[in-house]
């Protein structure tokens, strides 16, 4: 490639981030009502996800996060486990009985839907990225907590599905919120939704970006993640913003650098089966010790 055309290559990957959040805003801004449809946006993020995927290709960050075929038939069936079955459930037994109980208290705040969308955008992805960190960090801070979080630890490369992967309790727990609690508008909550998505699929991305120093100031790069995701748990105590680093400069957690060894113990991948199993692993072992006790006696 000729130094012009490096060059231009260097200033698409160094604004394409907040150039596609941007884009997003628009979007949602213009998009008719008619399209408002949950099945409209899993199909827009559908192919967000699949935008950054082909990323990896044209500007790849460490040969050694390269995805291989099994590793993708991995990821898409976490994918499909988030949009199909979890975030369903979190709906049902979380977010509706949340919303009812609301509406029966008399707690209305139809004022919020009334704010500009892009008020409501900020103050949606605050309340979603606050309590996801203070979640975050529990799952770090509390043993309990970190075998259902674990598991995402697990993966030694990082690329634009691995956001999805972990255990299905740490999937269905980060997904809370209390933005439930308020009446925003649907054009709002579809367009924080996509951002979140874009932004996990960038934090997580094997893509050779280097984003304005405001961008990485505000929002998590691949450069914090990748350092969150290094292989001792120590290491990992760091940068626990899905979507937003502000709140590790705010509350002392923020590390800068970057890593590209990531995992935890021998790095070794774990299966679907042991992904599932991983949160019952010790219960599992004690059962057997009692059992194994008990033939010995």
């Amino acid at each position: 490639m000729t130094g012009s055309g490096s060059r231009v290559k260097a200033t698409i990957f160094r604004y394409f981030q907040p150039a596609a959040l941007v884009a997003i805003v628009v979007l949602w801004s213009v998009m008719p009502a008619a399209w408002l449809d949950p099945w409209v946006f899993v199909a827009i993020a559908l192919t967000t996800r699949l935008t950054i995927l082909g990323l990896e290709r044209v500007n790849e960050r460490h040969a050694s996060w390269r995805m291989d075929r099994r590793e993708l038939v991995t990821d898409v069936f976490y994918m499909l486990l988030v949009i199909f079955a979890i975030s369903k459930v979190r709906k049902l037994v979380v977010d509706q009985p949340l919303i009812s109980a609301r509406h029966a208290l008399g707690l209305e705040t139809p004022w919020a839907m009334h704010w500009p969308m892009l008020v409501q955008v900020v103050v949606i992805i605050a309340l979603i990225e606050f309590g996801q960190y203070w979640m975050h960090r529990l799952m770090h801070d509390n043993h309990a907590f970190w075998l259902t979080h674990a598991p995402h630890h697990h993966v030694p490369q990082l690329n634009a599905l691995k956001g999805s992967v972990g255990n299905p309790l740490e999937l269905f727990l980060v997904g809370l919120s209390v933005a439930v609690l308020f009446d925003f508008d649907l054009s709002a909550l579809l367009c924080v939704g996509h951002i979140l998505t874009a932004v996990t699929c960038f934090a997580h991305a094997n893509v050779r970006f280097n984003p304005p120093r405001w961008y990485a100031f505000v929002f998590t790069t691949i450069e914090h993640h990748s350092l969150h995701h290094s292989v001792t748990y120590e290491d990992t105590r760091c940068n626990y913003g899905n979507a937003l680093i502000v709140f590790d400069r705010m509350f002392g957690t923020f590390r800068d650098g970057e890593a590209e060894a990531v995992g935890q113990d021998d790095r070794r991948r774990l299966t679907i089966r042991e992904q599932f199993l991983f949160p019952f692993v010790p219960l599992i072992a004690l059962v057997k010790a009692r059992r194994a006790d008990a033939r010995a006696a």
